[in-house]
């Protein structure tokens, strides 16, 4: 027997433990190198261990548990062989129904061999092969939902069940009902969400937080990006969104207000002379904060590409240590989900904040008239202690104009 241990790898200085929140294998089964066994919460980032080899897998380690980095959670069996499913005879008029209807009578095949066991059951049962299935899983994996889409229809199945038979077709399981769940639940809270909680609440209690608002017309971007989106799009592959132009009007007004791009440590006030801006990110498991490097060395195709990648690693789970780092100011976006206004909370140990709303069309005075314009309301909060309210409130005006008229962009003033 050649046994190969399966550990915890390590994720970073600042990382000693983690939780098991999944395994994608279970106990005894055959595995390939490099499929993925596990995913690991941290407080920081979510993770994902593969197979160093082939074989059988024992698990050692239970889902949930805490464990720390290099604790053995499982153990592979190199020497032995995957199990081979015994070929179920199956009289050929009823092939077709067995195939819909059964789950043991058709082994494994490699391309699904790693999926979860609901795509396995699913895939035997419809005998659809889940690599012709577009996956929207994490990191393009077939889901449950999947194969449910691309299953057969009804009449189909029916078809397949009408030309066997009758004694060949197993019997419906009865159906039985669920009891009702109760009304209150428990899960313990995962170590992301722990440590956005205690980060919340400590930037709340350490800074004197202030928020300050204005309200920006938002005619002159929209009417910009439908006169050039589709060029934009063709130029550089990638959409030409609002995030753009508020990374470099936010940019635009941190060098006008350099308070604002810096940050307390102890009693040293530690000034910025760069710009990387973290973006809020809302993923399944708690909101993360990735960083966009180099903003004011970005034109806007290479600002919208970099939020796309690194939105697109947040939800896939890929983000690591070094993608959160080094953030000077957060942008955040509530606007997606129809927020109208809100205080956002500073992202410490940065100084200020910028919420993002929805935009709404709504009756504004302009050259002694009412008139409709689609308006959207702007939050900046920031600490106090390092930013005077008159500081604050130049910040906000400057990007309030560079949105408003985004060639001050161009000419810088």
């Amino acid at each position: 027997m050649a046994l190969i241990e399966v550990k915890i790898p390590p994720l970073g200085e600042s990382i000693s433990s983690g939780v098991l929140a999944k395994w994608h294998v279970k106990n005894g089964d055959a595995v390939k190198k490099d499929q993925p066994l596990f995913e690991l919460e941290t407080d920081k980032i979510t993770s994902e261990g593969v197979a160093e080899a082939a074989g059988v897998i024992t698990l050692k380690a239970a889902t949930g548990a805490e464990v720390k980095i290099g604790e053995v959670v499982a153990s592979i069996d190199t020497a032995a062989a995957a199990p081979v499913a015994a070929p179920a005879l199956i009289s050929p008029p009823a092939a077709a129904a067995s195939a819909l209807l059964t789950s043991d009578v058709r082994p494994a095949t490699s391309s699904t061999a790693t999926a979860s066991p609901a795509v396995r059951r699913l895939a035997a049962d419809s005998g659809i092969d889940p690599a012709t299935v577009s996956g929207s899983g994490k990191a393009g994996r077939v889901t449950k939902g999947d194969m449910l889409a691309a299953a057969a229809t009804p009449k189909e199945v029916a078809a397949a069940i009408a030309a066997a038979p009758a004694a060949s077709v197993p019997a419906t399981a009865p159906v039985v009902s669920a009891p009702p769940a109760g009304k209150k639940s428990r899960v313990k809270m995962t170590k992301l969400r722990q440590t956005i909680a205690k980060r919340l609440v400590s930037a709340q209690h350490e800074a004197a937080m202030l928020t300050t608002f204005n309200e920006v017309d938002m005619s002159a971007v929209m009417a910009l990006r439908a006169k050039y989106q589709d060029d934009f799009v063709k130029k550089n592959g990638v959409k030409l969104g609002f995030m753009s132009f508020f990374t470099k009007a936010v940019v635009h007004a941190l060098k006008e207000v350099p308070a604002i791009n810096a940050q307390l440590d102890g009693d040293e006030v530690v000034q910025n002379h760069y710009y990387d801006i973290s973006m809020a990110v809302s993923t399944e498991k708690g909101l993360v904060v990735p960083v966009v490097r180099d903003c004011d060395k970005l034109d806007m195709a290479g600002i919208e590409k970099a939020i796309g990648e690194v939105a697109k690693k947040a939800r896939d789970g890929k983000l690591g240590l070094p993608d959160f780092e080094g953030g000077c100011f957060t942008i955040t976006n509530g606007g997606i989900f129809g927020s109208m206004l809100s205080t956002p909370i500073i992202n410490a140990p940065q100084s200020a904040i910028l919420g993002l709303h929805a935009i709404n069309d709504r009756p504004v005075a302009l050259n002694g008239q009412v008139v409709i314009r689609p308006m959207m309301y702007l939050a900046l909060s920031y600490d106090h202690r390092l930013v005077d309210g008159k500081e604050a409130v130049t910040f906000l005006v400057k990007v309030k104009q560079a949105i408003e008229d985004p060639a001050r962009l161009l000419l810088s003033v």
